[in-house]
């Protein structure tokens, strides 16, 4: 074929820098954005933070000292920027519309200006923002006579590994024994059980220790007959029974229940974890209140022995919104904690403003600034819509409880606000509400929609809460099928199939009907 020239127009969307970064900005949580932040402004000199997120935290300077800040914010002259009041924000919004002739004095001349974002000014250069402890006062009590000394920073919990090394040399073994005990506790998991089997913990040693099969298992018996009971067991049935076998050394007056409840551990273990109480009774005959004072014996041990010695992992959430009940209804506003206060940065605004034509790299950074400050407060400000919205179509929610949850999908809210059900995604994932009934995620409050039989819908969230009120109000000798909760769900008017009800439970985690039943 000859090569040709052709000419042909056509249309393409792009997106720009700037709506890349607010695309990435609005789906970000709380936390990296934080971090985003951070990265930004250690990179752009002419941006600035106004607030401290390290606020009200203890931090160690290089001598060892704690230095608590002081949290006053008495170095902000103004609490007008964004990110302070919920109010002052929307009153500036309707008496001076600044940061739109900001907008546009920068897109008609770009002259840099210090005040570009808010009004909000360091404070005086004698603030200090760290507690003195120079005056004389003592460092572990305030002039108050209150204590301030932190005694939690001075040293951590126990771990289960210093726990049993401290049993070790205690013992009278001999440096090969106690060495293999060593090893031993160095492959226990967190829950204190070994994963792994004799010949996989030989095949670990290297051969010119030629330790065998006999020797490391003596040296698991030691290592099993330390506290807490039931460490260094391989499974669920071996930690069960060295607990059992320590409850008889210790209580050798009424040993029927526990002798009971070690034959159930030792040989019907799976049976009882699916409450075939009928066969265990048949095999070990003995009645059900027998067997069930054995459940119950066995109920008091400690599946996960070394649980105790795991480190608290604590998850905290920060919520983005706070639902408040006010004289006219429920009212959002967000979270001031959590809000930056950016701003550009004056000493370097003067100087681009004295050399515009000298300005070079430094005007691309003041534009990136602006790009910033103004995506930031975009980010906000949809996450308050996006939240104000929810909560007027779920107001009975903040009432009742989830039972009164309304269907809800993201196409209502994207259609109500006139965005993008994409948006709406992105503004709803890792957000978080606080409300009178707790905190949770803006997904949560989506449903989708079930029939009911007068030809309205419900919501699927109320279809799930009351399945847990019908099971948790069910008999425990005579628990209820998917089928009987379908059945009392069509009672109440809600139409709704078997399976559907059975993977709502599955979802709250309800076991079935054979796992619930008890003796």
């Amino acid at each position: 074929m000859k090569p040709t020239l052709q000419l042909k127009l056509g249309q393409h969307l792009t997106l720009t820098p700037q709506l890349q970064q607010s695309i990435r900005l609005l789906q970000m949580s709380t936390l990296e954005l934080s971090h985003e932040l951070e990265q930004i402004l250690a990179e752009n000199p002419l941006l600035e933070r106004l607030d401290d997120p390290f606020e009200g935290s203890v931090r160690i300077d290089a001598g060892g000292a704690l230095d608590a800040r002081s949290g006053t914010g008495e170095d902000l002259e103004h609490s007008d920027s964004f990110g302070g009041a919920q109010g002052d924000r929307q009153q500036s919004e309707r008496e001076s519309p600044s940061a739109d002739a900001t907008d546009a004095d920068d897109q008609d001349d770009g002259e840099p200006d210090g005040s570009a974002y808010d009004d909000a000014a360091p404070g005086g250069e004698g603030d200090d923002r760290f507690t003195d402890w120079s005056s004389g006062a003592s460092p572990g009590r305030s002039d108050d006579g209150e204590e301030t000394q932190r005694p939690e920073l001075e040293g951590s919990a126990e771990s289960l590994r210093e726990h049993l090394l401290e049993q070790l040399h205690l013992t009278n073994t001999t440096p090969r024994d106690r060495a293999l005990v060593e090893c031993l506790i160095d492959t226990l998991n967190d829950d204190g059980l070994c994963d792994q089997s004799i010949d996989e913990l030989l095949a670990l040693l290297p051969d010119e220790l030629g330790v065998g099969s006999e020797e490391l298992h003596a040296a698991l018996s030691l290592l099993q007959s330390f506290d807490p009971p039931g460490v260094g067991a391989r499974d669920l049935r071996e930690s069960l029974l060295l607990q059992i076998d320590a409850r008889l050394r210790e209580d050798m007056e009424h040993p029927e229940p526990a002798q009971l409840a070690r034959e159930v551990v030792d040989h019907f273990l799976p049976e009882l974890a699916a409450h075939n109480f009928s066969k265990v009774a048949r095999a070990l005959r003995c009645d059900e209140d027998e067997l069930r004072a054995a459940q119950d014996f066995i109920r008091t041990l400690a599946p996960r022995p070394g649980a105790e010695f795991a480190p608290e992992r604590s998850v905290y959430v920060v919520p983005d919104v706070i639902v408040r009940r006010g004289r006219s209804g429920w009212t959002v506003s967000l979270n001031e904690e959590v809000m930056p206060k950016l701003r550009i940065n004056d000493v370097y605004a003067q100087v681009l403003r004295q050399h515009r034509g000298a300005a070079g790299a430094m005007s691309g950074q003041l534009q990136e600034a602006r790009w910033l400050i103004k995506n930031v407060r975009q980010r906000f400000e949809t996450i308050l819509r996006v939240a104000e919205a929810i909560v007027a179509r779920q107001s009975a929610f903040f009432v009742h409880g989830e039972i009164a949850m309304k269907p809800l999908v993201l196409r209502e809210i994207a259609e109500a606000l006139e965005l993008h059900e994409s948006t709406i995604s992105r503004v709803t994932t890792h957000k978080y509400m606080l409300t009178p009934k707790g905190t949770f995620e803006l997904k949560y409050f989506f449903g989708s929609h079930v029939g009911t039989d007068t030809g309205g819908t419900a919501s699927s969230t109320a279809i799930r809460a009351l399945i847990k009120e019908i099971v948790a109000a069910e008999e425990p000798t005579m628990p209820l099928s998917d089928s009987q909760i379908t059945d009392l769900l069509g009672e109440q008017g809600f139409v709704v199939a078997r399976r559907t009800v059975a993977k709502y439970r599955e979802a709250l985690l309800i076991p079935p009907l054979a796992q619930r039943k008890e003796l």
